[in-house]
């Protein structure tokens, strides 16, 4: 009898090349097809299969001037071991495989090509690159960010060898324009995208077979979309990083391009109608549609978290005096309606990992429904919500706040406290008393097991640093030095609790004390230039937990590591080890982590702006450059992908 079949369903079971399926794969009856040679005496009784007991990756080093095409690329030297229950142990050698490069055209999957993160204006038309003479060309991104990794029960995709997967892929901005002098953050409406791919059931491999632009015409377009995740539902939920401030916004010159290029109107886009987060659909046939929540807070929306009781949402919120939020969703898989609260935090916030932690209560904002705050936004403008001065009014009826590090006084005109809440989230949470001390408050995600939250905080510094012009003491947070390299934070979640008015919070995975989980270490520049100690997390970013392997999952988003990492951190060994190393000057963007996908788990990882050059890189800039303009399109291109293993390392289950 062939041993075909055994051999692939060993390959499943141990995950090669795609890492390995952690669900329950029945090895029993592959040991059975064996066979017993073609007699006719009875075969023996199959052994009880081997099962996944616990994982643990193997470090690769930083890479050195002594490779440089090793730190002008994406670089992974690391390793997966697995033990199995028989005590057996696998090893698997990872690998970076990409999906594409932005710039690549790539199948619409209907017999043409499609600019993959290509820029169009409302109505699809491309926006068009007219900085160099004669060589004018579509905008495409160079920063491709939140990932989610998905099946459907019923995909329509036809044409496909295995089975459909589908991807959704959001891209944050482009830095230049082609004459490398024109500036182009957040000048162009954010694309995002549905990619097809076709799982190889034998190997697990992902091919791209269609690439699909989302119609973001009903949500107004996208704004800076930076991390995502998926829902528990199976949605993609993206961001909008950095509120336009509706109050400065005739001044805004950033929006105004970006208004133009969206609308063709620089006075056209809304300030309201951005800041929120975008929900995005999977259909089966590959398309995708989106619908923008606007009852989740107008904030710095960086990576939001569902919880497992799908109705509880804590968010990132990547601001100088931000805020820690949380959403509680009406119905579950429905976060068009619900109530909105921000955290007051007690004396106990420490970077020491040892320390107790700092209590947490919750200050309710408002509830409300997506629709009635997207009519408010529609009809509403600044001067209706409040009153905002920057120098002391001397009046009582204004609040003192600090917003973006600089101080302000705010009056919430009457009746508009509804409208102050949802779109003026960030002086309104001041008002009201809430922490508003942090400083980039990036990815947040959840470790369903513990009951553990984890938000990463890229930098501890200005607004949370004693003394300083934007710290406020009475909002609890404070460190007597900045940290630069920032560090990742636990929240337990607990069941009962109140709000700060006394009424129960109708959730049982509400953060009630917060922690330090992993804090980086600023240093003096070593020699390569790394100003953050370079085996340690530096300014981390995106954050993804993965239930069964136990870990917590880092990419950072450094000013401090010449070549960004994502690491991997076992919560039980606590084990930190670097898993890749991005090409020098990049971000690691995209993180996340599927378990389980038809018996396969995945992690996904993109980059962008490679080659984005600051003083760190003075000593490897020279060398480095050449490299990352062949490899990256004059660095204007980057890679969405996902990590796998070399078929090379493949060691297949005892049969």
């Amino acid at each position: 009898m062939s041993s075909t079949p055994n051999r692939r369903q060993a390959l499943k079971f141990l995950g090669a090349p795609i890492m390995l399926p952690l669900s329950g794969v029945a090895a029993t009856s592959v040991l059975s097809a064996c066979g017993s040679g073609g007699d006719d005496s009875p075969a023996p009784a199959p052994k009880p299969a081997p099962t996944f007991t616990s994982a643990s990756f193997a470090a690769m080093a930083a890479p050195t001037l002594a490779d440089p095409a090793g730190m002008a690329k994406t670089l992974v030297a690391s390793t997966l071991d697995v033990t199995l229950s028989d005590a057996s142990k696998q090893s698997f050698k990872l690998a970076y495989q990409p999906f594409f490069m932005t710039g690549d055209l790539v199948s619409d999957g209907k017999g043409g090509t499609v600019l993959a993160g290509a820029y169009v204006d409302i109505n699809g038309k491309p926006i068009m690159d007219t900085t160099v003479a004669g060589k004018e060309r579509q905008f495409f991104s160079d920063s491709p960010d939140g990932t989610s990794l998905l099946s459907l029960p019923n995909p329509t995709v036809t044409g496909l060898k295995g089975k459909a997967v589908f991807a959704v892929v959001q891209f944050e901005y482009t830095t230049w324009a082609q004459d490398g002098k024109t500036d182009m953050y957040g000048k162009l409406p954010s694309p995002i995208a549905v990619l097809t791919l076709d799982q190889d059931q034998t190997t697990g491999k992902l091919s791209l077979v269609k690439y699909h632009n989302v119609d973001t015409s009903a949500a107004h377009g996208l704004w800076i979309t930076c991390g995502a995740s998926l829902s528990p539902w199976g949605t993609h939920l993206s961001s909008e990083e950095y509120e336009p401030d509706a109050f400065t916004i005739a001044s805004n010159s950033m929006f105004k391009a970006y208004s133009k290029n969206l609308f063709g109107d620089e006075t056209k886009a809304n300030p309201y109608h951005y800041g929120h987060l975008p929900e995005v659909t999977v259909n089966p046939d590959g398309t995708g549609t989106i619908k923008k929540h606007y009852c989740l807070g107008r904030i710095s929306h960086e990576l939001i978290q569902v919880m497992p009781d799908n109705r509880t949402a804590i968010m990132g919120d990547d601001a100088t005096n931000g805020g820690f939020f949380m959403f509680v969703a009406d119905k579950e898989k429905d976060l068009s309606s619900g109530s909105l609260y921000v955290a007051k935090f007690g004396a106990g916030f420490s970077l020491d990992p040892a320390a107790a932690g700092a209590p947490i209560s919750w200050i309710k904002l408002g509830s409300a429904t997506s629709a009635e705050i997207e009519a408010l936004a529609n009809t509403l403008k600044p001067t209706d919500i409040m009153d905002v001065a920057t120098a002391d009014p001397k009046d009582a009826s204004f609040t003192k706040i600090w917003l973006g590090g600089k101080v302000q006084w705010v009056r919430v005109k009457a009746g508009m406290d509804k409208a102050a809440a949802f779109l003026e989230t960030h002086r309104y949470a001041a008002l009201k008393g809430a922490s508003m001390a942090f400083t980039k408050m990036e990815g947040t995600t959840v470790n369903a097991k513990d009951k553990i939250a984890y938000s990463a905080l890229q930098n501890i510094q200005s607004s949370m640093v004693k003394g300083n012009a934007a710290y406020n003491e009475a909002y609890g947070v404070g460190v007597d030095k900045a940290l630069n390299a920032g560090g990742v934070f636990a929240h337990t979640l607990s069941t009962g609790q109140k709000d700060t008015a006394g009424a129960a919070i109708s959730s049982d995975w509400v953060p009630s004390l917060t922690r330090a989980l992993l804090v980086g270490e600023d240093i003096a520049a070593d020699a390569l230039g790394n100003t953050g100690h370079p085996d340690k997390v530096a300014n981390p970013d995106n954050l993804k937990f993965s239930e069964k392997l136990r870990t917590l999952f880092i990419g950072e988003d450094s000013s401090q590591h010449v070549n960004n990492f994502v690491w991997a951190y076992n919560v039980d060994t606590k084990q930190l080890s670097r898993l890749v190393s991005m090409p020098s000057g990049a971000e690691a963007t995209g993180l996340g982590v599927v378990d389980d996908l038809n018996g396969w788990t995945y992690i996904t990882s993109n980059f962008q702006h490679p080659g984005d050059w600051g003083s760190i890189h003075s000593v490897v800039k020279g060398t480095l450059e050449p490299l990352i303009n062949t490899n990256y399109k004059n660095r204007f291109g980057a890679c969405v992908g996902y990590l796998t293993s070399e078929a090379t390392s493949l060691k297949l289950n005892k049969v």
